[in-house]
């Protein structure tokens, strides 16, 4: 692995810790933090995005162009990462088991999907 990748995975995965954190922090009114969560879910959103750049400099790459394919790429994965996490609301918060599983296998392999439309088939 490169170091560049290794660093990359280290900070993606604080980032998306700390994001998720501040994500249940501020929406699940039992924790009765909502302005930490806030707080929170916009550190790991600017840890997200230096990691990015960070990654970007040392592999010696230019950021993603704003085109109308990776805004689409983008909008996709947010949305079907939300369809999972609603899956998985549905089996542990609603106890909805069932629904839940089905509507989180529908997430999954949307999110499968994705892999092909970013690397392509060859």
């Amino acid at each position: 692995m490169k170091k560049s990748s290794f660093v990359a995975l280290i900070m993606g995965t604080v980032s998306g810790v700390m994001f998720a954190l501040g994500m249940c922090m501020a929406l699940l009114p039992e924790w009765n933090a909502f302005t930490e969560g806030v707080i929170f879910g916009g550190i790991g959103l600017i840890l997200g995005v230096s990691t990015l750049l960070v990654w970007c400099r040392m592999e010696n790459k230019k950021l993603p162009k704003m085109n109308g394919k990776n805004v689409f790429r983008t909008v996709y994965g947010v949305v079907s990462a939300l369809i999972f996490g609603l899956g998985m609301c549905m089996c542990l918060v609603w106890h909805q088991i069932v629904w839940g599983t089905l509507v989180g296998l529908l997430g999954i392999i949307l999110l499968i999907a994705l892999i092909p439309m970013v690397k392509g088939i060859k």
